[in-house]
């Protein structure tokens, strides 16, 4: 079971990185980083987790651990390499969050809100040409996208980005402004009702846009992603920071 989960090649492209960022070499550091994986691709309970990972115990209290040192969000971030981001898109998507979710002390800050559907989340995510996972944030699933998006726009490093895609959501001119500020074009369409043309749209980039959406599909393949069970906020964002790795672990 557990060549399953990840080839050799990518877990000796992985220890090395894990070890630089302190994680203490124990015997059994394979079987539980395997064990948190498979957790997230199948999104079981930690006590059904199969024996062969180890404690179930030991492997929950090691992801907690890490999710709120911000250790898998480090780690996501050391895999990307060579991303191409002469463009950037964004976008976000729902995220329903699973009863079990509910309930945590100091919800009102675990960002799950109650809508018509349920409670649900939202990740709001920026990807490069490629469609490879750049930055995210986690918000509750009532906020619009362009409230979140000069918060994730502060994350991107756009010293080398020539142009943002977005789609009509994020129609704002305070957005914009931001955009320029930080020498990239954006490529955002207006809406029907707006004064002004679409003149200044690169069409042929902004159809390339559809990399966002490939990768909320790629994503939510992860059952613990896809389906929000973890009741706060850091461990929920650990849930995605190690998701995005994987994809990067991948190349």
């Amino acid at each position: 079971m557990l060549t399953t989960i990840i080839t050799e090649e990518q877990w000796l492209k992985l220890k090395p990185i894990l070890l630089d960022l302190n994680v203490y070499d124990k015997p059994s550091l394979k079987e539980t980083f395997l064990g948190i994986i498979y957790r997230l691709k199948t999104g079981c309970e930690w006590r059904y987790l199969p024996s062969c990972y180890g404690k179930p115990n030991t492997v929950f209290k090691a992801v907690r651990r890490w999710s709120s040192s911000g250790f898998i969000y480090r780690l996501f971030k050391r895999l990307i390499k060579n991303s191409d981001v002469e463009w950037i898109s964004i976008d976000a998507t729902h995220v329903r969050a699973h009863q079990s979710s509910a309930g945590s002390a100091g919800g009102d800050h675990q960002c799950i809100a109650k809508s018509v559907g349920g409670n649900s989340s939202k990740i709001h995510l920026a990807v490069d040409a490629h469609g490879n996972p750049l930055e995210f944030i986690v918000s509750d699933g009532l906020t619009h996208d362009i409230k979140i998006a000069p918060m994730l726009l502060q994350l991107l490093d756009l010293k080398d980005t020539e142009l943002l895609n977005a789609d009509k959501g994020y129609d704002s001119e305070a957005f914009r402004e931001l955009i320029h500020y930080r020498g990239v074009q954006a490529n955002i369409p207006r809406k029907k009702n707006a004064k002004t043309s679409n003149s200044h749209m690169n069409w042929l980039i902004y159809q390339t846009r559809h990399v966002v959406e490939n990768t909320f599909a790629n994503l939510k393949h992860f059952r613990a992603l896809s389906s929000r069970y973890d009741k706060l906020l850091n461990s929920y964002i650990g849930t995605e920071a190690l998701a995005c790795g994987f994809i990067w672990l991948k190349l």
